[in-house]
């Protein structure tokens, strides 16, 4: 072998080694993070039951409020909760649920928050030796296993629209938070937004990346290990990126996402995965403005079949998401609660479709003013290897059907599935984009804020309403089983070797297949 070809094969040796040990770290503990391994739901070699039910249901034990999605370690299960403002950690004990400790922020819960969301919304990360977890209202806090402190760094409270959710993901011996504020002045060089690495052991800086074209996002990034290297994803406000994690260099972006963007991109070694609705949730293009219209009939309490400038008094608002009840905080756009500034966001809206001047809304004016909506919703692939904007050179395909809200998409052996509100699964070619099928569970419906989770052939969906259904994966659509655990769920599942953990408005459940 000559010195040039053994050179070279050290290289390549040494970067399959970097990726090997870096992907172990990330993976430390399974379901380490939000959405576990990756960020990308899939549980791999795991064989929770698939009747979920009464009959496998290992424990139940009430936990607070929190929007914090469960994560674990070999033998525990972590989670974040608020109650009467007091922010906390909790430890549960695998097993048997036993809570096995419980630590408190240095602060009360100070973050301001959408009524529909929590000031312990960012999910916990674990490695085999930390616990780090983040608190809009003060910053990150490390404990070790055993619930003792081992760092903690404030961090000043980032502006946003509905309260922070991103959380914290793992690069090593690194960990990397993205802290967009809405403060931001798009391209200023003083950017208030930013994504940051910290040591894991001691909390110090590692390095720091300005993000000057983001506002609030509530996106958690992942790291992407693909066929020419390793980057930092993060979806936020209109764009993706691309960054060195070693180092948080910008390395490349793509744009189109909408202003609000919530789901966790997924990859493979060929392309990363990225999706956003339109703002307030539409998922397709083509939007049928009905429903809508439906929705806000209620509004028109002279019933002369407009919506008059004068109806639109509390609980008026515009409806975002027509299939929830109107005294549902996620029903429509957030209104302020100081009455010359709600005055003043009711003109506003007033403004969108009364088009003759007539302070009120008719039915034919809404339904044209609908359709010519701003914006698209967005899934899109991206090949790796680009600088600098990629939109136009690295889009292998995009399509703007059926894209959710909130939950993340799922990649599995090359399709990407998305659930939506109203219980609508797709099923779309990794390859090329093209849908393979379409189709409504019947048993969810209403709204879905949970992210899919795969284990052992099925994906487990969750519904907000607390019913949790299971689809073999594959390129034709089936329904296996479905069941209702009696109370609201909008959180992520957790899967590991033989269960799944389901945090509920009240409770963490765990069903455990038997041996």
């Amino acid at each position: 072998m000559t010195i040039e070809k053994t050179q070279e094969f050290l290289k390549v040796f040494g970067f399959i080694f970097f990726l090997i040990s870096s992907a172990k770290a990330d993976q430390a503990g399974g379901w380490n993070r939000f959405r576990g391994p990756h960020g990308s739901g899939v549980a791999v070699g795991c064989q929770p039951p698939v009747r979920v039910g009464k009959d496998c249901e290992a424990w139940r034990v009430p936990i607070p409020q929190g929007l914090s999605s469960p994560v674990l370690s070999e033998s525990q299960i972590f989670l974040t909760a608020v109650r009467e403002d007091e922010l906390m950690t909790i430890a549960l004990d695998k097993q048997s649920g036993k809570e096995l400790w419980r630590r408190f922020a240095p602060v009360k819960a100070t973050e301001k928050v959408h009524r529909a969301a929590s000031q312990a919304s960012s999910t916990v990360l674990v490695d085999e030796q930390y616990i780090i977890v983040y608190f809009g209202s003060y910053g990150l806090l490390c404990y070790d296993h055993d619930g003792n402190e081992v760092w903690k760094k404030p961090i000043p409270t980032p502006q946003t629209l509905y309260g922070m959710a991103s959380s914290p993901i793992g690069f090593g011996e690194m960990v990397i938070m993205v802290l967009d504020d809405d403060r931001n002045l798009p391209g200023s060089k003083l950017s208030r937004s930013r994504v940051v690495a910290y040591e894991k052991a001691t909390g110090k800086e590692a390095w720091k990346t300005a993000r000057p074209f983001s506002r609030s996002g509530w996106s958690t990034p992942i790291i992407w290990y693909h066929k020419v290297g390793t980057d930092l994803v993060v979806l936020g406000d209109g764009r993706l990126n691309g960054y060195d994690p070693k180092t948080g260099e910008g390395k490349w972006h793509t744009t189109g996402f909408s202003r609000e963007t919530i789901a966790v991109p997924v990859a493979n070694r060929d392309h990363v995965f990225a999706s956003s609705s339109r703002r307030g949730g539409d998922g397709d293009a083509e939007t049928n403005p009905k429903p809508f219209w439906d929705a806000i009939l209620p509004f028109d309490k002279n019933k002369n079949g407009k919506i008059e400038r004068s109806e639109m008094k509390v609980p008026f608002t515009f409806p975002f998401r027509p299939e929830l009840p109107i005294d549902h905080p996620g029903f429509g756009f957030p209104m302020p609660v100081d009455l010359k500034k709600r005055e003043e966001r009711v003109d506003w809206i007033l403004s969108w479709f009364d088009k003759d001047k007539d302070q009120a809304w008719s039915e034919e004016e809404f339904m044209k003013g609908f359709k010519d909506k701003p914006g698209k919703p967005l899934l899109v692939a991206v090949r790796p290897g680009g600088s600098g904007n990629v939109s136009e050179t690295h889009a292998s395909w995009s399509v703007n059907r059926n894209i959710p809200e909130i939950p993340s998409p799922l990649l599995h052996d090359g399709i990407i599935y998305l659930i939506r509100a109203g219980g609508v699964l797709a099923a779309t070619d990794a390859q090329n984009g093209e849908i393979i099928y379409r189709n409504r569970i019947s048993s969810l419906g209403g709204q879905c804020t949970a992210s899919p989770v795969y284990a052992n052939g099925h994906l487990y969906l969750v519904a907000s309403h607390g019913v949790i259904s299971v689809v073999a994966t594959g390129r034709k659509f089936r329904e296996i089983h479905s069941y209702d655990l009696g109370e609201e769920s909008e959180t992520t599942p957790a899967i590991d070797r033989n269960s799944i953990y389901i945090r509920t408005g009240r409770h963490l459940i765990s069903f455990r297949k038997s041996k």
